[in-house]
């Protein structure tokens, strides 16, 4: 009898272990990178463009599959319509014209693909590089932090003017709806511009909560990945991979969720000052923000912040590695469940924040997985962090570190095809306490 039962438990612990799965970092009983996503872009040859897409879109239209197109130039969909995207179909932007793709305010895109059948915006060139192309941006009727009404005209360089009326953005509705990105790839955006700025993968500027961003991944991008200008957008299983500057960046109080995504960075690509996994500020400058309004405010939850170095004390040597998060003054950052990898250091808060309870209550670190960075939480030119690391370090948050080889921390991240960057079953063990 007691053979038997020592049996039955034995059988359920297997059992359990099983179907257990980590809770810190992104999170799934199944692995969800699978099937739609693609971390070696440079081998897909989708073809000749049998389509062209310029100039304005005034009237709904709907992209088939069976057409691979050719985005031209700034294009734009105007006048409250829909551009309809069917599952599988790619997008290849333009090196020579810089194309680029505007959702203007009030109207709508639809990209719904399939986890099997994602749709793809890529380059056209035979040798792919980051920046071959502009980006995507949706422009929405959520409020900023600005005086006044807002444009990313000067984005586009020479626009002719009667396009100026399609780059405004903001107005008072949260709850403004954009349209669907789901299943989505978008592959070696962010073209250089006149000012040495880049295009963005996805810019969503005063984009609404009822807008759905889900299952969006943004590679090889000259610029930053996800750049969220004011606004209510909120992002699920967000995938930036190798992007040469920020992964993430929340700017002119933007009131976002940010949801069991992946930010994967390597020291060969992106090693410029001021690119991090995530940037979350209020302003950029103070002069244009009217302080009566929101500052920006992030709630983070399941994210896993990765540097890809296989040297790391090496590459910190070079100053090839940064930190993960740049926190800056009066900007809010609640974030949990969450893993930061392999950085220099982990976080870093804006010199002009006072390190006091009334700030530190704005800037929440709760059940996070610190590992193998070089130092954890520091202001800014600030050796000197003995103040944030008692704070943070207390036991209530819950916070654990540890000095682990990537390797060893998640499931398999050297698989090209299926990588998997969950942590391994059982790698945080219940423990805090500071390294």
């Amino acid at each position: 009898m007691k053979k038997i039962t020592y049996m039955i438990w034995m059988l359920l612990l297997v059992i359990g272990s099983s179907y257990a799965q980590q809770e810190k970092g992104i999170v799934g009983s199944d692995n969800w990178l699978d099937n739609w996503t693609d971390f070696n872009p440079k081998t897909a040859d989708y073809g000749e463009p049998s389509q062209i897409l310029t100039g304005n879109i005034t009237k709904d239209t709907k992209l088939s599959k069976r057409d691979t197109y050719l985005l031209m130039g700034n294009v734009f969909v105007t006048d409250s319509v829909t551009l309809t995207i069917e599952p599988g179909t790619v997008i290849i932007g333009d090196f020579q014209s810089k194309g680029t793709l505007t959702i203007s305010k009030g109207a709508k895109i639809v990209a719904e693909g399939l986890e099997t059948d994602p749709i793809v915006f890529t380059s056209n060139r035979s040798v792919k590089k980051a920046g071959d192309w502009g980006g995507i941006i949706i422009l929405g009727e959520a409020p900023t932090n600005k005086f006044g009404n807002s444009s990313i005209s000067s984005l586009y360089g020479n626009l002719d003017s009667s396009s100026y009326r399609y780059t405004n953005y903001g107005g008072t509705n949260t709850n403004s709806n954009s349209g669907v990105l789901r299943y989505v790839r978008i592959e070696y955006a962010g073209k250089k511009l006149k000012d040495r700025s880049n295009f963005s993968g996805l810019l969503l500027a005063s984009v609404g909560n009822e807008t759905v961003l889900e299952n969006v991944m943004i590679s090889y991008c000259a610029g930053d990945s996800f750049r969220i200008i004011g606004g209510e957008a909120n992002l699920t299983k967000a995938v930036s991979y190798r992007s040469s500057k920020n992964d993430f960046k929340f700017n002119y109080g933007a009131q976002s969720q940010l949801t069991n995504s992946l930010a994967i960075r390597t020291p060969y690509i992106s090693s410029s000052k001021k690119a991090r996994c995530l940037e979350i500020l209020s302003y950029s400058k103070k002069e244009e923000i009217d302080f009566t309004k929101k500052g920006t405010t992030v709630l983070a939850k399941n994210l896993t912040l990765l540097n890809s170095s296989n040297d790391l004390n090496e590459h910190i040597k070079l100053g090839l590695i940064k930190e993960a998060i740049f926190i800056g003054e009066s900007a809010s950052l609640d974030i949990n469940k969450s893993v930061i990898s392999g950085f220099n250091p982990a976080v870093i808060l804006d010199d002009k924040i006072m390190i006091n309870q009334e700030n530190l209550e704005k800037i929440k670190f709760v059940d996070m997985y610190f590992n193998n960075c070089n130092g954890n939480i520091f202001k800014e030119y600030n050796t000197n962090n003995e103040d944030l690391e008692n704070w943070y370090g207390n036991r209530s948050f819950y916070n654990v570190y540890a000095k682990s080889q990537n390797s060893e921390t998640f499931i398999d991240m050297k698989s090209e095809k299926r990588p998997d960057f969950r942590l391994r079953i059982n790698k945080i063990i219940a423990a805090n306490g500071k390294n």
